[in-house]
């Protein structure tokens, strides 16, 4: 039975990827801190319920403690680590940098140095479509350049990316970083789009539009970016001479960067217009200008993540959205 740590599988992408790799037969220890940036009733409730599966265990610890972290790993002797566990959200970046820092940068160090002790045998990490920052060749490829990351969170995964091939050249450390583009689904956060606008509606508030609606997004189901990271556990970077069409892989390191995308740009007020079908209601739409750091569209190329894995994500947004306003009303009761 093979072995995978997960840090951050209290958060809403690690809860969902520790509930796949349990159903697939791995053995799976979570590593969480359950700080309190959105509501930590939720993150728990996401945690009873992996509990309940034989395969998992669970320490509750900060990425920025690097004892507990290391001796976490010493004991569960993992064969991939999947690391997720970040200071999340765009926005709080502008408010709170130094918790970015904290987490992403120096707790990111943490995990890299907890597989180069273990000679860990694939090392995934969470980076982000904020990483193409100011690109406008769409849809993004990981092999263009991304160099003009607008907030302090994109900046801090853009790090995450080059520490991991630093760290992946230096002591030969299998490493694929993951970029993923708007994860929406059931058990999401409550500061994320689709959970703001399916509470702001049921509740008869003004739900705020940014740059007047005219934004685009490739909206990515979390089942399929859970499939997606699955899928890659096995696809182990190797030697350049191992590289497929288009492929990330470094001539320098056994690392590569893949996105993890819907392929599909949807229009927000479109995506709005689904929630608003779903709930029977209509919103109170509030337009605003373009907010600071935010970018107008995001696309994905995952023509790579097919090749590698033979899969890609294909959910349809609007079935997407009617799964989470499912999810919502039962476990809000509305």
């Amino acid at each position: 039975m093979r072995r995978v740590l997960i840090t951050g599988t209290a958060g809403f992408i690690g809860f969902h990827l520790a509930k796949l790799l349990l159903a697939e037969g791995f053995r799976v220890h979570g590593y969480d801190g359950m700080t309190d940036y959105y509501d930590v009733n939720l993150k728990r409730r996401r945690h009873a319920m992996l509990l309940q599966h034989p395969g998992f265990q669970a320490t509750e610890g900060m990425l920025e403690d690097e004892e507990k972290l290391w001796n976490v790993a010493k004991r569960f002797q993992p064969d991939a680590i999947v690391h997720l566990a970040a200071q999340a959200g765009v926005r709080y970046s502008l408010e709170n940098p130094r918790a970015y820092i904290d987490s992403n940068v120096v707790g990111t160090l943490n995990v890299m140095e907890a597989a180069r002790k273990l000679g860990v045998g694939h090392l995934l990490m969470a980076s982000t479509s904020s990483v193409y920052g100011a690109n406008e060749d769409m849809p993004f490829t990981e092999v263009e350049k991304a160099d003009t990351q607008l907030t302090i969170y994109a900046a801090s995964k853009k790090a995450n990316e080059s520490m991991g091939h630093s760290y992946a050249h230096l002591w030969n450390i299998p490493t694929t970083m993951f970029r993923f583009f708007t994860v929406y689904g059931p058990w999401g956060r409550p500061d994320m789009a689709l959970f703001k606008f399916t509470k702001g509606i049921l509740e008869g508030t003004p739900i705020d539009i940014y740059n007047n609606g005219e934004m685009w997004r490739d909206f990515t189901y979390v089942t399929d970016l859970v499939r997606g990271i699955c899928g890659l556990i096995d696809a182990v970077p190797g030697e350049p001479e191992t590289a497929v069409e288009g492929d990330s892989l470094s001539p320098a390191a056994p690392f590569r960067i893949v996105n993890i995308g819907n392929s599909d740009k949807v229009r927000l007020l479109d995506f709005i217009d689904a929630i608003e079908a779903e709930l029977g209601r209509k919103a109170i739409r509030n337009y605003m200008p373009m907010q600071i750091g935010d970018v107008p569209a995001t696309w994905a190329d995952a023509s790579l993540l097919q090749r590698l894995t033979g899969y890609r994500p294909e959910t349809p947004f609007r079935e997407g959205v009617a799964r989470f306003v499912d999810w919502y009303r039962g476990y809000y009761d509305v």
